[in-house]
């Protein structure tokens, strides 16, 4: 019986894991210095919730920025929920780690991108790829096909 090591599935949950534990200190101690964090997730995602007006109008993807104003940031075990500004109206999100596709921390150049196949045929055939990014250009929307994450960027 052959049985191969998932690296992909592996590096998903460390870095999803990653994400996690910054929320949980932002929770408790707020956000240190200039840093801010831009948030894509997948807005159809079975488990986000979120206002009707917002999934109709970001119907496949939404961007979100945790900086100036946000409150009842809740950490959890599949997801996190937070209160965002809309144009003066405040909105509860919640936001599973599995619908997260970007997190971007712009004040340090760091940010993860999780990247699957294009549908749910390729999935099985495509290995989840994380890329976990220190360059200026986090936000490459270049598509990719399986590639080597190098963690030499975060060796000092």
């Amino acid at each position: 019986m052959s049985r191969d090591i998932d690296y992909g599935n592996l590096m998903h949950t460390a870095m999803r894991g990653l994400i996690k534990t910054v929320l949980q200190d932002v929770a408790q101690h707020g956000l240190p210095g200039a840093h801010h964090f831009f948030i894509t997730f997948d807005t159809s995602h079975p488990d986000a919730e979120l206002a009707d007006w917002l999934s109709d109008r970001y119907p496949g993807e939404m961007t979100v920025v945790m900086q100036h104003w946000f409150e009842n940031l809740e950490v959890g075990d599949d997801g996190f929920a937070i209160t965002l500004n809309f144009g003066d109206a405040p909105e509860p999100l919640y936001i599973p780690y599995d619908a997260i596709k970007t997190f971007v921390d712009p004040s340090v150049e760091f940010g993860l991108r999780f990247e699957t196949g294009e549908s749910e045929e390729d999935e099985e055939d495509k290995p989840i790829v994380v890329e976990a990014d220190m360059a200026e250009e986090v936000e490459d929307d270049t598509p990719h096909d399986a590639e080597v994450v190098s963690l030499d960027s975060f060796r000092k």
